[in-house]
């Protein structure tokens, strides 16, 4: 099969672009139609690309429609988005969502899974999506916490990112890799993400040398300086989620009872896209598209 499909990929034109330009691009979980809208208007006021990204809630719960409205929106858009599945942890659904939804990249999840199995499976599942013009990501090591969307993993240790698992994850095919390096999904508590492991991100960076993309998850609560630092270690896909919902749901709780339904839902809008458009002149892609 021929790799021609990768120079049109929506995903790796948008993270080519980011690497070499040493800025972050925002990968924003959207879960309903204010979300969707107010993360698109974001990237068109701001003038930056944007990763539109949906658990697999999005598919089981509203039969792709949620996707499908994700991709026209997308597609409608002045500036470069992309659709991506985000933690697809279940090899049918994956399997499913590469078959029949407009999907232009999928985290390839099966970190639930010890390495040997974690990397066989991945490594089949990335030459699934390829097949279908798919870009894939996946999670060498082990990153600690949940959230929406994901299965629960409790009782399975977090794991810091070795060389080798950066190399035996290259292997399968991916395109993108989620080091494991003290982050965590879900929230890191009072003092903030204080135990983040840069020398070990350096490092990964170098190692990987440009062969794959490389993925920043676990950022409720980053200040903008920690994310400025991981973006010049080299990440260059910014996986948020309450970075650019927060504002929204404090209106939905304030408003909600005292005004119109029309009304709360255009000012939720505007809150997601203020507050993303905030995020992406952090990261740097604001003005790149």
């Amino acid at each position: 099969m021929s790799d021609d499909w990768k120079k049109t990929n929506r995903t790796r034109q948008i993270l080519a672009a980011a690497e070499e330009g040493k800025y972050g691009v925002i990968a924003a979980i959207a879960y309903n139609l204010e979300q969707i809208l107010g993360l698109v208007r974001a990237a068109e006021q701001a003038r930056s690309p944007l990763i539109l990204q949906f658990f697999p809630w999005a598919i089981t719960f509203s039969d792709g429609l949620l996707v499908r409205t994700g991709a026209d929106a997308a597609h409608r858009a002045s500036v470069p988005v992309a659709i991506h599945l985000d933690h697809a942890q279940d090899e049918s659904l994956i399997r499913h969502a590469a078959d029949t939804l407009p999907f232009d990249s999928i985290m390839v999840d099966m970190s639930h899974y010890e390495r040997e199995e974690n990397l066989r499976k991945t490594k089949e599942l990335v030459a699934y999506c390829h097949a279908r013009q798919i870009s894939t990501e996946a999670e060498p090591g082990r990153i600690e916490g949940g959230e929406d969307g994901v299965q629960d993993t409790e009782g399975l240790l977090a794991s810091m990112t070795t060389p080798e698992e950066v190399d035996a994850f290259i292997a399968t095919g991916v395109d993108a890799l989620a080091p494991a390096f003290g982050n965590i999904h879900g929230e890191y508590g009072p003092a903030g993400p204080t135990q983040l492991d840069y020398e070990r991100l350096d490092a990964i960076r170098e190692q990987v040398g440009g062969r794959v993309r490389l993925v920043l998850h676990g950022t409720n609560g980053f200040p903008p300086d920690v994310m400025r630092r991981c973006i010049a270690a080299g990440l260059s896909k910014i996986n948020v989620n309450k970075l650019s919902l927060d504002d929204y749901y404090a209106h939905l709780k304030e408003r909600v009872g005292t005004a119109p339904h029309t009304t709360i839902i255009e000012e939720g809008i505007a809150k997601v896209t203020a507050q993303t458009v905030e995020w992406m002149e952090i990261c740097g892609s604001a003005g790149k598209a």
